[in-house]
């Protein structure tokens, strides 16, 4: 009797994307590098000063929410919460410059900024561990003295340590930390390192998508925000959706409405947008936001790159 064993074999197919990195590291002029990080605490200066200033943000983008659909849905939630009145006094921003280095006619480096971001600012955690591969790729070619070069970045422990603020200020021992993210995470790595860290220091993250939150997600008589019976303390927008659906602008509005400390507010969000950025290079503009302050304004306005408004069509 010939007994035939049958083995039933499955197999899971996964699909990854792989965060962007060189192999090498780029060589950053040292003067550069010193400049981008000594003009960075007034770009969030810059940001919280514009954030705070309705009439600014009201002019700066009165043309834009003509043309955008998204903006124009953003600035409708900022006018609703702003003629409610805000409810949470707490505001927290993890901002992120995008820099290049340029080289001037006298040869010297020249660093731009090309954008700030306020919103779903990535670039956290996966690349803190990016040093450790460049120093090995450099000992691997001989280049042992470069290798010296390459400096531990910190910004996982530094950022936990904001949001882990923002928890504390709200005062509830409780509350949780709400991550919005999306179906495609390409931060979730990052997000990951985050939650860690804030898990060891006894502070619980959930995760939630916008429409999840537009379900699940309620307001009490004070205003304090629930998800699925959990008092959210902060709201770190980790993701924003390229598409936002009705559900979407139903949770950012009951999100902005509540007593949660939002990383970052509305008003914030649309601070760091593109032609608030391009408003910001006009003549005297900089000079609004630090009066009597023009070293400052100076250390600025030297690392803006060329912005040009397509608002205006001639002949």
């Amino acid at each position: 009797m010939l007994v035939q064993t049958l083995h039933c074999v499955s197999i899971l197919v996964l699909s990854f994307q792989v965060a962007p990195f060189t192999l090498l590291p780029s060589p950053v002029p040292q003067a550069a590098f010193i400049q981008a990080m000594s003009v960075q605490i007034y770009f969030n200066t810059l940001v919280d000063k514009i954030s705070q200033d309705p009439d600014f943000l009201e002019e700066a983008l009165s043309s834009t929410i003509q043309a955008d659909d998204f903006i124009a849905k953003l600035f409708d939630i900022y006018r609703k919460v702003k003629q409610e009145g805000r409810t949470q006094s707490i505001v927290m921003g993890l901002n992120r410059s995008d820099c290049m280095v340029g080289q001037r006619e006298d040869g010297m480096s020249s660093l731009k900024q090309m954008e700030i971001n306020t919103i779903a600012a990535g670039g956290f955690g996966v690349p803190d561990r990016l040093p450790v591969v460049h120093r090995h790729m450099l000992k691997s070619v001989g280049l042992l003295e470069e290798c010296k070069c390459i400096q531990d970045t910190k910004r996982t422990p530094r950022m936990s340590a904001a949001l882990a603020k923002a928890w504390e200020l709200y005062g509830q021992s409780k509350a949780v930390i709400l991550f919005l993210v999306g179906d495609i995470q390409i931060s979730k790595l990052s997000h990951c390192t985050i939650e860690r860290e804030l898990w060891n220091r006894n502070i619980p993250v959930i995760r939630g998508k916008f429409e999840e939150v537009a379900r699940r997600g309620s307001l009490d008589g004070d205003k304090r925000l629930f998800v699925d019976g959990l008092e959210v303390a902060v709201v770190y927008y980790g993701y924003v959706p390229n598409n936002y659906t009705q559900q979407a602008w139903d949770a950012c509005l009951l999100m902005e409405r509540s007593l949660a400390v939002k990383c970052p507010d509305i008003s914030t969000h649309l601070a760091g947008t593109k032609k608030v950025q391009q408003v910001l290079a006009g003549p005297g503009v900089l000079e609004k936001f630090f009066p009597d302050q023009p070293q400052v304004v100076e250390q600025i306005r030297a690392t803006f790159a060329g912005l040009y408004t397509l608002d205006v069509v001639r002949d």
